[in-house]
């Protein structure tokens, strides 16, 4: 929970800021949204309070993921605190990892399949061989870079926590702990 202080704090700043504006309101609309998705998203505990920003954040797709990451970075940072010390980098780890890097998602992307040529030789003397192609689908054992990024940000906490079991050749996949 430590790791989360410094977003709560940022958090706090861009409602304080907007109290003390001219308007009485507080965060509304997309800006209040932009705020509780950095606030939910940089911790693994999602009350249901986080629902609609959550609910929010996801809905942002483009055709292209480069263009849905551009869109949902372009959303956080509709939240004041966005510009704060330190913010800019946790709005793009989230926008890079956030709902990217859990069990489902990596067993996903992260599959690959490989041909191998397989030879045995036949005959009396087994001077011949007999050849064929065999086509494998395995899972990637290690996580793409944006997920060490989000993983390690320093202001995220609890963010999805997997683990690689088995190995490769034989079935492994992803797994969420918690």
């Amino acid at each position: 929970m430590n790791k989360l202080k410094p977003v709560l704090a940022a958090c706090l700043v861009s409602v304080t800021f907007m109290a003390n504006a001219e308007s009485t309101d507080i965060l509304t609309g997309d800006v209040r949204l932009s705020c509780e998705a950095i606030l939910c998203l940089s911790s693994g505990d999602r009350p249901s309070e986080c629902a609609p920003s959550i609910k929010r954040y996801f809905s942002i797709k483009e055709e292209k993921m480069k263009d849905t990451i551009r869109k949902r970075k372009d959303f956080l940072s509709i939240c004041p605190s966005s510009k704060e010390k330190g913010m800019p980098e946790l709005v793009n780890a989230i926008a890079n990892g956030a709902g990217r890097c859990d069990a489902k998602e990596l067993n996903r992307v992260m599959r690959r399949t490989k041909t191998i040529r397989k030879c045995e030789k036949i005959g009396i003397w087994q001077k011949e061989q007999s050849c064929k192609d065999i086509t494998i689908t395995y899972i990637e054992p290690k996580k793409p870079k944006y997920c060490s990024t989000y993983e390690q940000q320093d202001w995220t906490y609890k963010i999805d926590q997997v683990k690689y079991v088995g190995n490769p050749e034989q079935g492994g996949r992803w797994v969420n702990i918690k």
